[in-house]
């Protein structure tokens, strides 16, 4: 493989390890929010217990969101020098409000969230946490106004090969901008709340859930089953919006070959982008096209009216039906939980072994439907980094292929370990029976 090939993989190394910690702090945030401002209006020390388990979680997935965003940012430089030297007087300023207004706002109020319990008054520490997860969300809004830009660009000049501002509201508010950042803030949600059900569920499972239990699961529950329904409404907008911006990037999606009206719905097959075909295909007639155009015979542009200029169809064909029927997954057990939950006269030790373990099974479901879908977002916008005005083979390092694997292979060891580390800190932490607060002050345990 050439050194295109190695920065892209590498880039996407950095980029898959990254994204799942702010995938789960954005909402977390709120989250822990939520059980503050539940524990002063009730002193239900219920609440405080949830407050206290889910702190820590923030905290070490914070850690890792920061130490990969850093890491990740350092290859615009390594391993894509001509993107900053083309892009940078737009992709510069992005980030930069994004570290002023959201990243040292998370920093300078994390302590005080972390550690202040007790220390401060209820009121400073409510309205420190909401200044964190404040924070995790204009930190998500700066960073899907570069990555939208990238994928719909607007506002903006080129001269001499060099992008220019020519009104900052049209590059920041750009077409796509608003349904990504609807899509993910959403998929952050479902993300933290299946991991709030998942892990209340493997502790009962396990025998070491805290009081806490009955109303983190409760919360979860039927947090879950309202957004996945409003995630699948989010994703029919944002999918229209890339049919009328990116169409090949749709027709990747759909395995739509040629050009053609009343297009049927591929819901299984194998894409063979020699053959220009799709084997095996399981096909629903007409679907896609009503789907996409409301109109049974409306037109769908296919591959190819974009030779060399569309994506490889593979891996957003099947990243896309990933991150569907991930998606699907999570509407079924959301609704059939919550049900069940209810049945059980909200005693989630009343839970039929099966669903609890289904619940479980489902604690990291976030992760896999938000990378599915990263990877259809990003892969779909090849062969292009800015969408139909700059190619990514154009800005790429003239590093030697060999000097870029290694490097590749290091990152990839690193995440490796990282990602499993984290997990086994999770069940750890799972596995760690939760007291209340009065009675560690009791038996002199730490809080």
């Amino acid at each position: 493989m050439d050194a295109l090939m190695l920065s892209r993989l590498q880039f996407a190394a950095n980029i898959s390890f990254h994204i799942l910690f702010p995938t789960i702090t954005i909402a977390l945030g709120w989250w822990l929010l939520f059980f503050r401002w539940r524990w002063v209006r009730t002193r239900d020390e219920r609440w405080l217990l949830a407050w206290r388990f889910w702190t820590k979680v923030f905290a070490l997935t914070f850690a890792l969101g920061v130490v990969s965003g850093i890491t990740m940012s350092f290859q615009f430089g390594t391993n894509w020098p001509g993107f900053m030297e083309r892009v940078g007087n737009i992709a510069g300023p992005l980030l930069g409000y994004e570290v002023l207004t959201a990243f040292f706002l998370e920093a300078t109020f994390l302590g005080v969230m972390l550690f202040g319990h007790d220390r401060v008054s209820e009121r400073v520490h409510l309205i420190a946490t909401f200044l964190v997860a404040f924070g995790t969300t204009v930190s998500a809004f700066w960073i899907l106004a570069l990555n939208s830009w990238m994928q719909t660009p607007a506002g903006h000049e080129v001269i001499d090969g060099v992008f220019h501002v020519r009104s900052w509201a049209e590059v920041i508010f750009n077409p796509s901008f608003p349904y990504r950042l609807v899509h993910m803030l959403l998929a952050s949600g479902l993300t933290a709340t299946f991991l709030l059900a998942g892990l209340t569920a493997l502790r009962v499972l396990r025998g070491t859930a805290s009081p806490a239990a009955p109303l983190v699961l409760r919360s979860a529950l039927t947090v879950a089953a309202v957004l996945v329904p409003l995630q699948i409404l989010a994703g029919d907008f944002h999918g229209l919006n890339t049919l009328k911006h990116q169409p090949q990037k749709v027709a990747a999606m759909e395995g739509i070959w040629q050009t053609e009206r009343g297009a049927p719905l591929v819901l299984f097959g194998w894409p063979d982008e020699a053959a220009r075909t799709t084997h095996f295909a399981v096909e629903v007639p007409k679907l896609a096209s009503l789907i996409l155009t409301h109109d049974l015979d409306g037109e769908l542009k296919g591959l190819n009216e974009f030779t060399g200029a569309h994506p490889p169809v593979a891996p957003v064909f099947w990243g896309f039906r990933v991150m569907v029927g991930v998606g699907l997954l999570m509407l079924l057990v959301s609704w059939a939980g919550l049900w069940l939950l209810r049945r059980a006269r909200w005693r989630p030790d009343a839970l039929p072994r099966p669903a609890l373990q289904a619940i479980r099974f489902m604690g990291l479901s976030g992760w896999v439907a938000t990378l599915a879908g990263w990877y259809v977002t990003e892969i779909g916008r090849q062969p292009f980094i800015v969408f139909g005005e700059l190619r990514t083979a154009e800005v790429v390092t003239s590093t030697p292929a060999p000097h870029v694997a290694i490097t590749l292979i290091g990152y990839s060891v690193v995440y490796v370990l990282l990602i499993v580390a984290y997990i086994a800190v999770l069940r750890y932490m799972s596995e760690k029976p939760l007291t209340s607060p009065a009675a560690q002050a009791a038996t002199g345990a730490p809080t």
